[in-house]
């Protein structure tokens, strides 16, 4: 698909164009990846957002291969991090080497410096490195050594992690989970998926996932964002979801300001993609789960009367009155 014109000055709105593109990109990707379409999408609308994605779930559910697929499809760099316990914040960001030519010490990127980046397994590697990657998903910049470099634009990372194995981890603090702006469960597949990934299994490499978009798209996706219109009704949804996840009796803390500008921007992604130019009352219940989901800490007995952060958003969702449909702001 040919670029648009990269606008840098009061772009057009262009929701079909936006649609479209979204469209051929899980086309392309559904050529690998058997089912897991909203797994799919939410790691698109948070590239459209301009934020990270988290996805977690056993060992064996296609996280890594989602989301290596998923970078297939766009035209921009991708690079693969294989967290472990004794991987150094430079093994990540890069360091100063000398140069025996120049006499001088230039610098040695690490594979933080592309447009997408897979963490994998985050939690294994220490709070030091952690805090390094984090730092580069809050700032999209690092210091080397006192030199400050920007990252490249787009830039985003797709974390995972293994909820179950937890020997030999460093599992992510809240405030450091906050940075992240959708947190995704990644389930068993189906029965039928099932039968389907055996039919794929032996020609799954041969199946050519081809880039469909660029970094112009992104950009130019991302510079639609703010001209997607939300009314007030909306706006007060939003916010009352947010501040009803205070009031759930099995909730320590609820939702922050960050939680309700995540639902704002993902609201509006999903917006863009369902091919429209205003928000409605269902991109907000969309996106709530993943946004909200890493951003709610219950209170300890909750685990042990099997309530989940998943049946707390729905409890919210049951209580917040929905505004009433065709308000476009």
């Amino acid at each position: 698909m040919e670029s648009k014109k990269y606008y840098t000055n009061n772009p057009p709105i262009d929701p079909e164009y936006v649609s479209k593109i979204t469209n051929m990109i899980l086309s392309e990707a559904s050529k690998v990846i058997v089912g897991k379409l909203d797994v799919l999408k939410f790691i698109i609308i948070t590239l459209y957002a301009g934020g990270h994605i988290l996805l977690e779930g056993v060992p064996g559910v296609a996280k890594t291969l989602i989301a290596k697929t998923i970078a297939r499809t766009f035209n921009m760099t991708y690079s693969r991090i294989q967290a472990t316990p004794d991987l150094l914040p430079s093994d990540i960001i890069g360091t100063f080497v000398y140069d025996p030519k120049t006499g001088d010490f230039k610098p040695r990127k690490g594979p933080i410096f592309a447009n997408i980046v897979l963490f994998d397994e985050i939690n294994r590697a220490s709070p030091r490195t952690q805090s390094a990657l984090l730092e580069a998903m809050q700032e999209k910049q690092v210091t080397i050594e006192g030199v400050t470099f920007k990252l490249p634009e787009p830039f985003m990372v797709i974390a995972t992690q293994n909820p179950i194995e937890m020997e030999g981890t460093f599992p992510l603090p809240e405030a450091q989970l906050d940075r992240f702006l959708l947190k995704i469960l990644v389930y068993h597949p189906s029965h039928e998926e099932n039968k389907e990934i055996l039919r794929r299994i032996h020609f799954i490499e041969e199946f050519k996932v081809n880039p469909v978009a660029s970094a112009k798209d992104i950009l130019l996706i991302r510079s639609m964002l703010p001209h997607v219109k939300v009314g007030e009704e909306v706006l007060d949804y939003i916010v009352s979801i947010v501040e009803e996840t205070h009031r759930h009796p099995m909730v320590k803390l609820g939702g922050s300001p960050r939680a309700a500008i995540a639902l704002y921007l993902c609201s509006k992604a999903n917006a863009l993609i369902e091919g429209r130019d205003y928000v409605i009352p269902d991109d907000v219940k969309y996106v709530a789960y993943p946004v909200l989901r890493h951003r709610i800490i219950l209170k300890p007995e909750a685990e042990l009367e099997g309530i989940t952060t998943d049946k707390v958003i729905s409890d919210v969702l049951s209580k917040v009155p929905v505004p009433t449909p065709g308000v476009e702001g």
